[in-house]
């Protein structure tokens, strides 16, 4: 498993011989290790040159940059090597096939639905009552199975979200008045980090899925479109419960993010370098955190299971095993 280089400083990103190196503005350079690196983020204002490009496109390594606020731009994606027609052409086949597609889609929000389910068992569980909420949810979830379109079921998805999000206000710890999801833009504490972290596990299954041979722009449960990789939208349902609420519902009801962290004069709008730092450092460890896989029969991080995710819908679309979305089973 390679490592994530994370670049808040702005500065200079270049190659130096056979090697990344990044110098801050005040001078102080350090080298990126290529030779493990998977990722690099850059969300400092960064200057780099078509060398540097090439010399990442030569060692597999993703660019994801963020804007001066937070908000994700986009990725530098390299040449793919890993590549397969075959798998090209039956991943395009399961799409076109509206029972297929609609069978997969509904697998992916099934799974995400029940991870929703069990991060309110967890904190019902400790107290704060969302025996309802709970009740709901576990009725849409079995509703999800009779849906006869992507658009039904995507409905019930968002009804799930909202009851989902009702709930936040009684798990979160701070005086936040979290009412709904607004995300262009933002409009308070809750939202930006959402925002924020969202675009964090897109990220990441978008480097799981370059390490696979599947095509991030063919997907099922979201539509596929121009600029964007549609792919990593599906799988990230699934992971966004267990990676990026779990860890948000934590950095709020430990105080490790305040409003201090946040600019107050744009809303809540915009993370601070502070409140990045400490997200990115948090995540990084969630990211490495391994449970003890019952199907494999040994340890696996939770990125590794975002890869076994691609790895189990590959041997769906060439039909060889039933694709099962990942539940949270512990």
């Amino acid at each position: 498993m390679g490592e994530t280089f994370y670049i808040l400083k702005d500065g200079d990103l270049r190659r130096k011989d056979n090697n990344i190196e990044i110098t801050s503005l005040d001078g102080n350079a350090k080298n990126l290790k290529v030779e493990v690196a998977d990722e690099i983020y850059l969300f400092g204002e960064v200057s780099l040159n078509t060398k540097l490009l090439n010399f990442v496109s030569q060692n597999g390594i993703i660019l994801h940059v963020f804007n001066y606020y937070g908000f994700y731009s986009g990725s530098y994606y390299p040449r793919e090597t890993n590549i397969s027609g075959y798998l090209l052409v039956e991943q395009v086949k399961s799409y076109d096939n509206e029972e297929k597609r609609l069978r997969i889609a509904k697998e992916i929000l099934k799974a995400a639905s029940y991870n929703i389910y069990r991060n309110l068992r967890y904190y019902n569980g400790r107290g704060i009552n969302l025996e309802d909420a709970m009740k709901n949810i576990d009725s849409l979830i079995n509703k999800l199975e009779f849906g006869k379109s992507i658009t039904e079921i995507m409905g019930i998805e968002g009804n799930i979200r909202k009851i989902y999000y009702s709930t936040w206000n009684d798990i979160v710890k701070q005086d936040i008045q979290f009412e709904k999801r607004v995300k262009r833009p933002p409009d308070n504490m809750i939202n930006t980090l959402i925002s924020f972290v969202n675009s964090l596990i897109y990220t990441t299954t978008l480097s799981e899925i370059y390490k696979t041979q599947l095509n991030p722009t063919i997907s099922y449960l979201h539509e596929p479109g121009t600029k964007r990789f549609s792919l990593c939208l599906d799988i990230s349902e699934i992971f966004k419960p267990l990676i990026g609420e779990r860890m948000i519902f934590s950095l709020l009801n430990k105080n490790q993010i305040t409003e201090e962290d946040f600019e107050r004069e744009s809303n809540f709008l915009y993370l601070k370098e502070s409140g990045k730092r400490k997200i990115l450092m948090e995540y990084d460890k969630r990211l490495e955190t391994t449970i003890s896989h019952k199907g494999l029969g040994r340890d696996v991080s939770y990125r590794y299971l975002i890869r076994l995710e691609c790895y189990k819908l590959i041997k769906h679309i060439i039909g060889e095993k039933e694709y099962v979305g990942f539940k949270i089973w512990w």
